[in-house]
């Protein structure tokens, strides 16, 4: 028996071993994996302070100005709207002084015209009766 005892601690000792290698390849692998993630971070980092903050930062700086430009167009419409309507009340003043100063010119003219026929119809009349 105890010849199987050898052969049966041989083999555990053999199992023992390849399981430390086991572990020491897996904290390896650990290792390894850590310092690849370390080393991406280290590239998605420096990638990110050599391209995207200044893209960043430009694309905060056209934002900006765009927003200049949309409040100063904003203003500009609203002025040019105010004129038009400042110009389009002048327009209906003045076609209603027009209007009326007509019309007050006129009256008299057509006063006078409506007179002029009043009395020429009337001497009509007289005279044919």
């Amino acid at each position: 028996m105890t010849a199987e005892l050898g052969t049966t601690n041989l083999l555990l000792g053999i199992m023992a071993i390849v399981s430390v290698f086991e572990a020491l390849a897996i904290v390896g692998l650990g290792v390894a994996g850590f310092l690849a993630y370390r080393r991406a971070m280290d590239v998605i980092n420096g990638l990110e302070s050599r391209q995207i903050a200044p893209l960043a930062v430009r694309a905060t700086a056209i934002l900006e100005d765009l927003k200049a430009v949309t409040a100063r167009v904003r203003e500009e419409t609203e002025r040019v709207d105010e004129a038009l309507h400042r110009t389009m009340h002048r327009v209906d003043d003045t076609a209603d002084r027009v209007r009326s100063n007509v019309r007050a010119k006129t009256s008299r003219v057509v006063g006078v015209v409506r007179g002029l026929r009043v009395a020429f119809e009337t001497m009509m009349h007289t005279r044919a009766a």
